[in-house]
C-alpha cells in the first residue's frame, strides 16, 4: 500500500480527527466517532477515497 497523503494534508486530517472526537465526547454524541476516519487516514498516510481519482499529496514515494 503506497502512501498518498502527505505533509499539510496529513496534519490537517489528524487535527480534524482529534477535533471531531473531542467535540463528540464533549457533547456526548455518537457522531464524534466520525473523527476516526480522518485520524486514521492521517496516521497511516493512506486515503482510499483518493484512489479512484488518482490523487496523491505525498511527495515521498514509499513502498512497503
Amino acid at each position: 500500500m503506497n502512501s498518498n497523503v502527505g505533509g499539510i494534508d496529513r496534519i490537517f486530517r489528524i487535527l480534524l480527527g482529534v477535533g471531531l472526537l473531542s467535540v463528540g465526547y464533549y457533547f456526548n454524541n455518537w457522531w464524534g466517532l466520525a473523527g476516526f476516519v480522518p485520524l486514521f487516514t492521517g496516521i497511516f498516510r493512506f486515503c482510499p477515497a483518493y484512489l479512484p481519482f488518482g490523487l496523491n499529496t505525498c511527495k515521498i514515494k514509499r513502498t512497503p
